[in-house]
């Protein structure tokens, strides 16, 4: 078990440090607002001169997908000579295509009402792959798991391999405590994705790391230990593929780090988000956190 482990963690390494070598940067001019998904993750939006700077970790042709309310959204590939794209959006008086804009805008303030909206928009829409995603999202967190799934199927009926369907999946699964079938759903949007899909990677990071908090619970520490390798593993690439974007996996990684006592890894981290973000509100978080790995290590 501990020799397919090792293997297991040294081949998500190896893939996490191939990956960290290639990171892109690509700025996308649109319109003010407009949200930005690169293979179906989304990135951010668009300031007010409609211009977005990202970083991601994806080699060779991906696919920009762009979208901006009241507009036609599009859907381009994206060369890997590009570090520059222009996305031009119409208006558009597609039904389906402003009822699931309004759904989006509504899924912040009253759940049930976007749930409401995204299934109009499917019923003037059957095959519209991204609102029964969007829709199963909602779904979930307002606890309807059944829903979701249904949500997840359907999307699937309409595009059959779906990366961030699969992702979602996942996590219904996850927050149901079905523990395998998590797994299979965050693996297969991974396997989907070629290899991109940093949702999945963090799902599965988090999924390891109740383990390892089960297990230790319990007392069974040789098991804390191997999930929270597991876990450390996945979110490294999770981090490599966003290209240090996400904060919150900083935190989580060195959390990690800090309880497997592998404090020097644990600060490396810190300090990475430190110079990445060094004047964010969290800031003075982290800085607070390598004082105090400082201290355990004094204490060892």
């Amino acid at each position: 078990m501990k020799k397919v482990l090792f293997l297991t963690v040294l081949g998500l390494s190896l893939v996490m440090t191939s990956l960290a070598q290639k990171t892109r940067t690509v700025t996308v001019t649109s319109q003010p607002g407009a949200v930005v998904w690169i293979d179906d993750v989304k990135r951010g939006s668009t300031d007010s001169n409609g211009t977005l700077t990202l970083k991601f970790v994806a080699p060779g042709i991906r696919k920009l997908r762009v979208r901006a309310n009241g507009f036609k959204e599009v859907t381009q590939n994206l060369l890997p000579t590009q570090s520059e794209v222009k996305v031009t959006l119409v208006k558009t008086t597609d039904e389906a295509e402003l009822t699931f804009q309004e759904a989006e805008k509504m899924s912040l303030i009253d759940r049930q009402k976007a749930i409401e909206l995204y299934q109009k928009a499917v019923g003037l829409r059957p095959k519209y792959a991204e609102a029964y995603v969007a829709m199963a999202r909602v779904m979930s967190d307002a606890s309807d798991s059944d829903g979701a799934l249904q949500a997840i199927a359907n999307a699937r009926k309409a595009r059959p391999v779906y990366p961030e369907a699969s992702a979602v999946e996942g996590r219904i699964y996850k927050s149901d405590e079905e523990e395998a079938k998590a797994i299979a759903a965050f693996k297969r949007a991974i396997k989907e994705g070629n290899g991109f899909q940093p949702e999945a990677h963090t799902g599965l990071g988090l999924l390891y790391k109740d383990k390892a908090e089960s297990a230790s619970a319990s007392g069974d520490f040789d098991a804390e230990e191997e999930n929270y390798k597991i876990a450390s593993a996945e979110l490294k690439i999770a981090l490599a593929q966003l290209a240090g974007t996400e904060p919150v996996l900083y935190e989580l990684l060195g959390q990690i780090y800090e309880k497997t006592k592998k404090y020097n890894e644990a600060i490396a981290v810190y300090e990475e988000y430190l110079r990445l973000f060094p004047n964010t509100p969290e800031a003075t978080t982290f800085r607070s956190y390598i004082v105090q790995v400082k201290k355990l290590m004094a204490e060892q």
